[in-house]
Parts: C-alpha cells; sequence; structure tokens
C-alpha cells in the first residue's frame, strides 16, 4: 500500500482551501510582529511616567525588541530546518503570547524589559520560517501573488499600528499596549494547527551553537556601535562595539564557511543570484528609515504641520502599499521580477527627490501625494524582491533564504534610523539632504535591478 505523502513532499502547495487558511496564519503572525515592534512608541511617554524612568531609558523598551529580532533570526531559521518549520513556528507563537503576559504585568522597567525579549524571541521564532512556510503553502506559479499578500498585511499592520496604540492610551492603562498583538498570535495559533503544512528536520546533525553566538554577536555590536556613533553618545563604546563587530563578523564567515548547512547562508550567496536582490533590499530600508525618520521633523520644523497632519500625511505610504504590494505580487508571476523592481525604484526615487524638492509653503495635500508616489514604488519593489529572493533558494533552504531576508530589512532599518539620527544630530535632518540621500541610494537599487535584468519581459526568479 502506498503511504500517503507529506506536505513537504507536495510541490505544488497545499489544496484549497487550506493554503487560504495557512496564509491567514502566516499574515496573522507577521502582523504581529509589525504591530508589537512599533505600537510602543506612542506609549513610551506614558511607560516613563508611570514606572518613573528617564525617556531616554523608556527607548529601550522599542530598541530592545527590534534588536533582539534581528539577532535571532538567522539562527532561528537553522532552528526550523533542523527541528521543522510548523512546530517552530507555533513554538514561536505560544512564547510570545506568554511574554505577552509577563508585559502586561510587569512593574518595573527591568521586568518589561525582560518580557520585551522574549516577545521578540517568539516574533523572531515566527518570522524565521514565515517565508519558508509561505513558499510550501502556495504552488511555486503563485508565489509572488502569496509574498503580495504578505506584503500587504505587513503594510497594513505598520499603518494600524500608531492609531490603534493612541485608541488603547485613550480607553486603558499602558499595559494593555503590549497586548495589542496577541489576538493575531491566537488566531495564528489555531488556524496554523489545522492548515500550516506539516515538515519534518532536514538534518541530524548537531546545531551549529558557536555559528548562532557569532551571527547574534555580529549583528548586535555591529548595529550598537554604528547607534552609539550616529547619536554621538559615547564615541569610545560605539568604536569598541563596531570593531569587536567586524572581528566576529569575520569569524563567523570563517566558521559558517566550513559548513554544508550555514547559519548564514554563504551556500545561497556564493550562487551569486541572491546577492544582488539582497543588496537592494538593504538599500531600499536603509533609504526607507533615512527618510521616515528625518521627515517629521522637516515637516513641523520647517512647513508647520501638527502632529496629527505629519501622522496623516506619513499614513499614504503604508496605505498605498497595502494596495500595491499584491498587485505587484501577481506582476511577479507573469514577468521580470528584475525588470519590476527596477520600475518600482525608479518610481521611488521619483518620489524621493520630489520630496528633497518640495516648495518652501508645501500644502498636506502636495506632501500626502509625494509619499503616495514614494509608496507606490516601494510596493511594485518589495514584492517581486521576495520573490526572487525565496524562489531561487532550494526548497530545503527556503528557512535560511526567508531568515537572511528579514535579518536584511531589519539591518537596513537599523542602519537607516541611525544615519537620520545622526544627521539631525548635526543639524542636517530636518532638511532635503535625507530625502535626496535616499534618492540616491534608491536610484542605485534601479540601476542594479536593471542591469542585471534579462531583455525578455518573462518571468524570472
Amino acid at each position: 500500500m502506498n503511504s500517503r505523502p507529506t506536505d513537504e513532499q507536495i510541490e505544488d502547495g497545499l489544496p484549497l482551501p487550506r493554503r487560504y487558511l495557512a496564509i491567514f496564519a502566516i499574515s496573522a503572525g507577521t502582523a504581529l510582529a509589525v504591530i508589537d515592534g512599533t505600537i510602543a512608541n506612542v506609549a513610551l511617554p506614558t511607560i516613563a511616567g508611570a514606572l518613573h524612568v528617564p525617556a531616554s531609558e523608556a527607548a529601550h523598551i522599542v530598541t530592545l525588541y527590534q534588536l533582539v529580532l534581528v539577532m535571532a533570526l538567522l539562527p532561528f531559521s537553522a532552528l526550523g530546518d533542523r527541528i521543522g518549520q510548523k512546530r517552530l513556528y507555533q513554538s514561536g507563537q505560544m512564547v510570545f503570547v506568554a511574554a505577552t503576559l509577563g508585559c502586561m504585568f510587569a512593574t518595573s522597567l527591568p521586568l518589561l524589559l525582560l518580557a520585551r525579549a522574549l516577545q521578540a524571541l517568539g516574533a523572531a521564532g515566527a518570522l524565521s520560517v514565515s517565508s519558508a512556510l509561505i513558499r510550501s503553502s502556495y504552488p511555486a506559479r503563485q508565489l509572488g501573488r502569496a509574498l503580495g499578500i504578505n506584503s500587504m498585511i505587513v503594510a497594513g499592520a505598520g499603518a494600524l499600528s500608531p492609531t490603534l496604540g493612541g485608541l488603547i492610551l485613550g480607553a486603558a492603562t499602558w499595559q494593555w499596549v503590549f497586548a495589542a498583538a496577541a489576538p493575531f498570535a491566537l488566531l495564528s495559533l489555531v488556524a496554523g494547527s489545522m492548515a500550516l503544512p506539516r515538515s519534518k528536520g532536514h538534518t541530524t546533525s548537531p546545531y551549529d551553537h558557536v555559528g548562532a553566538l557569532l551571527s547574534a554577536a555580529t549583528f548586535a555590536l555591529l548595529i550598537l556601535g554604528l547607534q552609539d556613533l550616529a547619536y554621538g553618545r559615547q564615541i569610545r563604546l560605539g568604536i569598541l562595539e563596531l570593531a569587536a563587530g567586524v572581528v566576529a563578523a569575520v569569524m563567523l564567515v570563517h566558521q559558517q564557511s566550513q559548513s554544508a548547512r550555514p547559519i548564514l547562508p554563504l551556500d545561497l550567496l556564493r550562487q551569486g543570484r541572491l546577492v544582488s536582490p539582497i543588496l537592494c533590499l538593504l538599500l531600499a530600508f536603509l533609504a526607507q528609515m533615512i527618510l521616515l525618520v528625518s521627515l517629521p521633523f522637516r515637516l513641523q520644523h520647517h512647513f508647520g504641520f501638527s502632529t496629527v497632519e505629519v501622522g496623516a500625511t506619513l499614513s499614504l505610504w503604508p496605505l498605498t502599499l497595502i494596495i500595491v504590494s499584491p498587485l505587484a505580487g501577481i506582476l511577479s508571476d507573469r514577468i521580470s521580477t528584475r525588470l519590476l523592481g527596477g520600475l518600482g525604484m525608479a518610481i521611488t526615487t521619483a518620489g524621493f527627490a520630489s520630496v528633497a524638492l518640495l516648495p518652501d509653503h508645501a500644502s498636506q495635500f502636495d506632501t500626502s501625494l509625494r509619499m503616495a508616489i514614494c509608496g507606490l514604488g516601494f510596493g511594485l519593489f518589495l514584492s517581486p524582491n521576495a520573490r526572487t529572493i525565496i524562489g531561487v533558494a532550494p526548497r530545503t533552504r527556503a528557512a535560511a533564504a526567508g531568515g537572511l531576508m528579514a535579518t536584511t530589512r531589519l539591518t537596513g532599518q537599523a542602519m537607516g534610523a541611525s544615519i537620520a539620527g545622526g544627521l539631525l544630530a548635526l543639524g542636517a535632518g530636518d532638511g532635503a539632504l535625507p530625502a535626496g540621500l535616499a534618492a540616491f541610494m534608491t536610484l542605485l537599487i534601479g540601476l542594479i535591478s536593471t542591469g542585471s535584468a534579462s531583455p525578455s519581459l518573462r518571468r524570472t526568479p
């Protein structure tokens, strides 16, 4: 009697309607990480007052979450290959829910920071394998569509997060802000238990604990050092952190080059086809954060926008992404992803340049229109870029590719925020310079994308 194939052996995705339930579970898990990474921003002044700590210390509530997340993604993606992607995804969601309870009952800043670190670990467990689970759930010919849906959820969660945080603070205590993403985790857990593809670990070799520690240390030291230097605080410490990060990176590459399934996916990068999209992704999110961190200061200081007007203006970016991302994903299943990404970056460059060239008396409508153009171009770039990265990797290395993609995105955001902070500290961050710098970076991305594109319009990875 023939045995029934496991889900990981089904090459053409899950059957309907199970496939839709699976993408819902993955999207809900993605949304929780996005919401929880940003929703605390609006509550920081309230938390600082309630816990009687300086605002600078309260900011660690946000930065610690982001730092732990970027440190854990690559080690967890390797763990998912070992123990099974569904198992790691569901375990991450359960850790997140438990840590949420810890946030709600924290009575001091150290306890809150500990709970936030656990939240980040739970979110990293889910995010590290989410792209691989999407690839397993959808047919190869519809991978772009699936990734476009996921990008739409990310954009929607990003747009919802500040508003949701403000509404919660208006109706409840600050502790409930951290519970906002818990319903997404519970929905993802229930739907995932029924629908996510089952997979067994692809390796029985011992887990690379040394590589995991070196990977986490490399990203932590480089990001912390860059932040300390950019904000002009503890310059000597920042230099030491950067130097230690470089040493850790060299050790990591040397150690990982001898592994058949490295935590830092050098095996995928050696193929050459991933280098260009990964570099473009890093520059894209670096440029995005340079603009988004600096622009509110410019709008308030030079154009006299109120905080409400600033928020409404910036919201046009993610709102446009919600519409464009799934359409770009569908297109990426039909035409060259590199040409589509190059077109997206050309539009983004025009949008960034138009923001840099805002007239002295720009209206909110004019500024919002330019932000929508930026969102349009960014949406055309993101889904095709993700399809290239996930589609090129072998199925057994999809989790590694997804972990690399998520780590690159978060690293770019951290670097961009640090550069914007440095420009603000130097007195050059509330003018046209950040938008001009961002436009230059996206122009480079467009040249890289189109320069490596096939002259044919047929879909290529």
